[in-house]
């Protein structure tokens, strides 16, 4: 978790992972999150690889204290070493992860991309805003709905 923004990672509240590769991006999302108010740690995986370790907890990433497991996935496309398709496959084919919530949030508004995202399990496909303030009125909502509102089962026993 080579980015992993220490403020951040807050003992005791719901967990985003964001799978970003682009710098600029981690960064605008980390001071969106900040000035939506979303009450969640953010941790960071800069690409693909990174992110199965993290929630696979293994390697640097066995500390669960340290690295929760998400309650929240906001998972970019286009990555270096795995695609964002193929994390959301591995994903998908884990029971542990069967109810956490996966949102694509990709530059790319392809037909192919959003096809394929939802029939590997996306639960929610959204193009990248450019400004920040136009990505705290998306965080906040999906911090709204995705960690306040919605209803989540509980993980799988035995899994991750």
């Amino acid at each position: 978790m080579s980015s992993m923004d220490a403020a951040l990672q807050r003992v005791g509240l719901p967990s985003i992972l964001l799978v970003e590769d682009n710098p600029d991006d981690v960064l605008l999302t980390r001071r969106a999150v900040r000035k939506a108010g979303l009450q969640a740690s953010l941790a960071v995986a800069c690409d693909g690889d990174e992110a199965v370790a993290y929630l696979d907890g293994s390697g640097a990433y066995e500390d669960r204290q340290a690295f929760p497991l998400p309650s929240l996935i906001l998972l970019d496309l286009k990555l270096p070493r795995r695609s964002g398709l193929e994390v959301l496959h591995w994903i998908r084919a884990r029971p542990a992860f069967a109810t956490t919530p996966v949102v694509v949030l990709t530059s790319s508004a392809q037909d192919e991309d959003i096809r394929q995202a939802y029939q590997r399990g996306a639960n929610s496909y959204l193009q990248k805003p450019i400004a920040l303030n136009e990505l705290v009125r998306m965080l906040t909502v999906l911090g709204l709905y995705w960690l306040d509102i919605n209803l989540t089962a509980p993980r799988v026993a035995g899994g991750v």
